[in-house]
């Protein structure tokens, strides 16, 4: 009985591909390419009828319209050979391709191939099938560069200051994986947008506790003075709040006391010793990243690297991001090396100065720089007068050019300090000015006094001649 059925199953099936062509249609699998590559789509059908028509497609707008990009019509390809037996069976295999060249971005998305054959049973019928594949096309991140947030900002010796480096990676598709590194090494973060209160008390608790990385130490009274404020007793100092006021007792001090009404303040001691708890040897580096995608379909990404900043130990570091993508072959990098600045290179023009002249003093760049002239992150500059006010009345002023206008003859010798600093260090530089007289102005001062002095004595005179003529016709 089985074998009945199978003949008969076989008999119904010879007869269906008699009456009714059939047709598999597919399309090669292609891994994602690199924009710029030349692409060749292949389609690949069987069938034992008829070639119709090859019809490829571009999907756009999310699969709601199509884009004819190739045709083919058998009907108009004489060098097309047809089978002389309608009615018998012969499979064949075809292949439709379809050449890219360098393909862009705007080339990324489905291709559809759709075929159609003459029915076995009837010539005026058509048989379609089709297949799909989605071009993955890759974009190589096209600039990469390394800036510090919130610069320029000012040198603080005695308070903690957090310091973010922010790495932009524009155009990769897809996006980009950033990591940073410090002189070469890669650094261990921990993925946190801002260090929270607890991590600070714990970086500030553990530098504490850290070994001192100088190698020249304090005497005895710095040490014991610098360190007063970290006993165990005393909160330390946070990032996010000011230096809680507190009154040491001679029993804080470990000394015995006179008085219990007695109040001892401590003595205030000025340094150039950077403070103990601003020392660790292990800071704890936060990182956080964002990525956002751009009018051409490429990803922007920045990566952002913020720790405590240790103007000892991180003057002079350098900081690497590195960018890895499937599209390139090598990572890319970014480097920046954290310096602090180094005496400013100033320049005045005019060279030599007269009275009412306009006068611009300019940073032209730095006398001693790890990179030329070359310091990061950008430094502040603030201008000041020694021992009194500017030219316009105010205490300083901030930018790398300080205009006086119209300089008076007062201004001769006076002394001029340019302070450059970054949250790594300070320096200064001074300009002297001299002001030279303007003989212009002299001469015109004369003529001016001279006619204010011929119209006195002419002035008198003809109110006398005046006077003679009026009396004479009288």
């Amino acid at each position: 009985m089985k074998i009945l059925l199978t003949f008969f199953l076989l008999l119904c099936s010879d007869f269906m591909d008699s009456v009714m062509g059939y047709l598999t249609v597919s399309i090669e699998p292609l891994p994602p390419v690199v924009m710029g590559d030349t692409v060749t789509l292949k389609c690949n059908f069987r069938t034992d009828g008829n070639l119709r028509e090859i019809v490829w497609f571009r999907v756009t707008e999310g699969g709601s319209s199509k884009q004819k990009i190739f045709t083919y019509d058998a009907m108009y390809n004489t060098n097309f050979s047809h089978m002389e037996d309608f009615r018998r069976r012969e499979d064949l295999v075809y292949q439709s391709t379809v050449r890219l060249p360098e393909v862009q971005m705007e080339d990324n998305g489905p291709y559809e191939c759709h075929v159609g054959i003459y029915d076995r049973a009837s010539r005026e019928k058509v048989v379609l099938a089709s297949g799909s594949i989605t071009l993955a096309v890759m974009s190589p991140p096209k600039s990469i560069s390394v800036i510090a947030a919130d610069q320029p900002a000012r040198f603080n010796r005695y308070e903690a200051q957090n310091f973010t480096l922010i790495c932009i990676v524009t155009g990769g598709k897809p996006a980009p994986v950033v990591h940073f590194k410090r002189d070469g090494e890669l650094i261990e973060v921990l993925p946190s947008v801002q260090p929270s209160e607890a991590a600070q008390n714990r970086g500030l608790r553990s530098a504490k506790r850290s070994r001192p990385l100088i190698s020249r130490e304090l005497d005895d009274t710095k040490r014991q003075k610098s360190l007063s404020h970290l006993e165990p007793d005393i909160e330390p100092m946070r990032l996010d709040r000011a230096r809680p006021r507190h009154s040491l007792t001679p029993g804080a001090l470990g000394q015995e006391s006179a008085s219990p009404t007695t109040e001892i303040i401590p003595e205030t001691v000025v340094s150039r010793e950077f403070p103990r708890w601003v020392l660790s040897s292990s800071p704890l580096y936060y990182f956080n990243h964002t990525q956002s995608q751009l009018t051409d379909g490429t990803m922007q990404v920045q990566a952002m690297l913020t720790w405590h900043l240790n103007p000892q130990l991180d003057n002079d570091a350098l900081f690497s991001c590195e960018v890895k993508h499937p599209a390139l072959s090598m990572p890319m990098q970014a480097e920046v090396t954290l310096s602090a600045p180094k005496g400013p290179k100033l320049s005045m023009t005019p060279s030599r100065v007269k009275v009412g002249d306009t006068v611009r003093i300019t940073v032209e760049g730095f006398q001693v720089g790890t990179k030329g002239n070359e310091v990061f992150p950008e430094p502040l500059f603030t201008w000041t007068r020694v021992g009194g006010l500017l030219l316009d009345g105010s205490a300083e002023r901030e930018g790398k050019v300080l205009v006086l206008e119209r300089v008076p003859a007062e201004l001769n010798g006076s002394m001029y300090r340019c302070t450059a600093e970054n949250p790594l260090g300070s320096t200064n530089t001074h300009m002297r000015l001299i002001v030279f007289e303007n003989p212009r102005i002299k001469k015109e001062t004369l003529h001016l006094n001279v006619a204010d002095s011929s119209g006195l004595v002419s002035g008198p005179a003809l109110t006398v001649l005046l006077l003679l003529l009026i009396l004479e016709f009288t």
